[in-house]
């Protein structure tokens, strides 16, 4: 099953052209496509000069997860989320921890067809309070997305994607209207390093950072912040000083962000895995320049939740599952009274 993409421009005029190229507006890469052509993401396919997309009503994978997996941790904390994806990219990630899938195509043998009212259907019977768009790259998603998450919040489900942040600005101005929580790769803060690992343009993820963080006052949209930390590509601490005074200077202290371990995987597999040290010293950076609530992932840590303001502890985690989310009243530390960036319900 395919639909017509909702964001792209054709570069002809009636039948003057064989090719029939378009220009998908999906994504930061502006793809232009000739006929019978795919997308650098293989899933936009430009049909006698209409853009489809091929991954509409398809998945190749789903599971119920911890909403800390994702890793949400101030949305929801506690519940369930039934966790979606598929194939495809609009990166090309040399350390990619889910290249089986980003790095496919779809075939008619790899993919199951599911009705936005089954995903539904299933995240309710699953005792799930929202939908994760993961896996792969949720961008490429947008029309199914959209049509399930708008479903989905009449049966008062929310909706997530974690992703690159690699959205046109004309798609996430569309997207930040029924995705109520996004968890953003801010994968280096160097622009050279965004070329040669991933494909992409640091500035094209940092404007729409911002754009989400914006749209948390006309939407009430909730963003979290994961930086993957390689050996010696982006530990040392002028790196970290960077991501952070970003966050403090463009968004706010209020951002979760999640320092996260890296493990050798797909073309980096030769590398080593990220000395615990750099994560530990990240942490400490992030506190001490006045970050609110910094994370470490993918190695034992200390995750839960203090206040910012007084320490009192908030939300105690013992890996994915919350034991105690009694400490929050009306949204703000009972001790203190700080308000807390955080969504129950």
């Amino acid at each position: 099953m395919m639909k017509e993409s909702s964001f792209y421009t054709k570069l002809y005029e009636g039948n003057s052209s064989s090719e029939k190229p378009v220009k998908c507006n999906l994504c930061g890469r502006m793809c232009k496509i000739s006929n019978e052509g795919l997308g650098f993401c293989n899933t936009q396919k430009n049909i006698d000069g209409k853009l489809y997309s091929l991954n509409y009503h398809r998945m190749a994978s789903c599971h119920t997860d911890p909403i800390e997996k994702k890793p949400l941790y101030h949305f929801l904390p506690g519940s369930s989320t039934y966790s979606i994806g598929g194939f495809g990219c609009n990166f090309s990630c040399l350390n990619c921890q889910n290249y089986m899938l980003s790095m496919n195509s779809y075939d008619e043998f790899n993919s199951t067809q599911i009705l936005p009212e089954t995903i539904v259907k299933n995240a309710i019977n699953d005792n799930c309070l929202s939908i994760s768009w993961t896996y792969n790259e949720p961008t490429l998603y947008f029309d199914f997305a959209r049509e399930t998450s708008l479903i989905s919040h009449r049966e008062n489900l929310k909706n997530a994607y974690v992703s690159n942040g690699y959205m046109s600005e004309e798609s996430l101005e569309e997207t930040v209207k029924f995705i109520d929580a996004f968890n953003i790769d801010l994968k280096f803060f160097d622009d050279r390093l965004y070329r040669e690992i991933c494909g992409g343009k640091l500035g094209i993820v940092l404007d729409n950072l911002k754009i989400i963080y914006e749209a948390k006052n006309k939407y009430g949209t909730h963003l979290e912040i994961t930086t993957l930390l390689i050996n010696d590509l982006n530990t040392d601490e002028d790196h970290i000083r960077s991501i952070c005074n970003f966050i403090l200077e463009e968004l706010g202290e209020e951002v979760p962000i999640h320092f996260s371990r890296f493990f050798p995987m797909h073309k980096m597999s030769d590398e080593s895995p990220t000395k615990i040290d750099y994560l530990l010293r990240a942490k400490e950076i992030a506190i001490d320049m006045g970050m609110e609530y910094v994370y470490l992932g993918n190695m034992p840590a200390d995750n839960n939740t203090y206040c910012p303001n007084c320490g009192e502890l908030l939300i105690a985690r013992e890996r994915y599952c919350n034991s105690d989310k009694n400490r929050i009243k009306d949204g703000h530390c009972i001790n203190c009274g700080h308000k807390i960036n955080l969504i129950f319900e």
